[in-house]
């Protein structure tokens, strides 16, 4: 049986762990008695994709995938999915090590899908030096890993000569959207195609962008309403993913219960995109594009690496809320808030690390500036004061 086989007989909604309910303001500090109860709702309603990475949440949701997941049901009720960080891989990584780590952390003999995380042209030759895609083959081989692949950032260009000169790989992980599908630097239409062309099964990743096209912009909610009344602006940009021809999974970042019951009452029963559809939702991306300032979908992998020490997504989403509603003097206080126990946007040093990391290929140290321009100053109620660095 190949991935695509193994992934037929399953519902197209799979549980993404990047983004866990939180206890705290801590987005690592994830509320588990919520997300066990997530995992319940999740499974009972007949979902069992599940996928998670070394590297999230601080290194810690594969943890918390063994403790809500694996160690409360049987193994072959779940479909499991991680990933090897490529972005960590320095000369001299050995792949087998970060593996055999993984296999213990979450408890279990094998994965389901084991893939290197977040493939692009350059991290493409050192997997390549470092063995990593023979690394893949062993596992399968020995039976530690069901099927292999890569999730990827990079052009369509890029994604072809990766499996031209790996065709035994299994499934392949890609951002797709509505608001990316002609991207010229995401790029979701044409490596789709690319995937197509190859034979390889799609599971998609940021299908509501990091949670941005749940919140659309008036106009484009309008449209539609008026076409749909019942449907939520997520629910139209799963439909979208869920609705290209070659995808086998996508997956949703769900941070509460009342996401995962709307989103399986959707994908339990799904029915794709009218032509009609397609075209409307090519209209609303024309109206999500002129009101997002920045393309951000809150991953944090740039905050991982900021020497700073920067809350660049958060920062991010402010600047996004402010731009997009106009005045926000709600936005400008939660900003501040935020500065109390971080740095000020105006002490990104520009240093650039951050960008290397970024899926989205964004400039941030050029937006930053644009959000301390807009929010540095302190506001009337602050009294003057001034906000806390480090």
């Amino acid at each position: 049986m190949n991935a695509r086989e193994f992934l037929e007989g399953e519902k197209k909604l799979g549980f993404g762990c990047l983004r866990l309910p939180h206890a705290t303001d801590n987005p690592s500090d994830v509320d588990v008695p919520l997300m066990e109860r997530m995992v319940d709702e999740f499974l009972a309603a007949g979902f069992r994709y599940f996928d998670t990475a070394y590297s999230y949440l601080n290194y810690k949701s594969e943890l918390f995938v063994k403790q809500t997941l694996i160690s409360r049901y049987p193994r072959d009720s779940y479909i499991l999915t991680t990933k090897l960080p490529c972005l960590e891989l320095k000369e001299g990584s050995d792949p087998s090590v970060y593996f055999d780590e993984q296999l213990q952390k979450c408890g279990v003999d094998f994965f389901d899908f084991y893939l290197l995380h977040s493939l692009n042209a350059s991290v493409y030759q050192l997997a390549k030096k470092l063995g990593c895609f023979e690394e893949l083959r062993r596992r399968r081989a020995q039976g530690q890993a069901r099927f292999v692949g890569f999730s990827f950032h990079d052009t369509a260009e890029t994604l072809d000569l990766i499996l031209t000169e790996q065709p035994d790989i299994d499934a392949v992980q890609i951002q797709l959207n509505y608001l990316d599908w002609e991207n010229p630097v995401i790029q979701s239409k044409a490596c789709l195609e690319v995937c197509r062309k190859h034979g390889k099964p799609v599971i998609v990743m940021e299908p509501v962008k990091g949670g941005s096209l749940a919140n659309v912009p008036k106009a484009a909610q309008e449209q539609m309403e008026a076409s749909r009344p019942d449907a939520s602006p997520a629910a139209w940009a799963l439909r979208f993913a869920a609705s290209q021809p070659g995808v086998a999974m996508v997956l949703s970042g769900m941070g509460d219960l009342d996401q995962i019951r709307q989103n399986a009452a959707l994908m339990k029963n799904f029915e794709p995109l009218s032509a009609d559809e397609f075209q409307l939702l090519q209209r609303c991306a024309n109206l999500v594009r002129a009101s997002v300032a920045v393309p951000c979908t809150g991953c944090a992998y740039c905050a991982d690496v900021c020497p700073q020490r920067l809350p660049i997504p958060r920062y991010f989403a402010l600047y996004n809320e402010h731009k997009r509603d106009g005045w926000q003097a709600n936005a400008k206080k939660r900003y501040w808030e935020l500065a109390q126990t971080h740095s000020l946007a105006s002490s990104c040093a520009g240093c650039r690390q951050c960008e290397a990391k970024c899926p989205q290929h964004l400039t941030i140290a050029d937006f930053m500036a644009q959000v301390s321009a807009q929010f540095d100053p302190a506001p009337a109620n602050a009294g003057g004061q001034s906000a806390k660095l480090g």
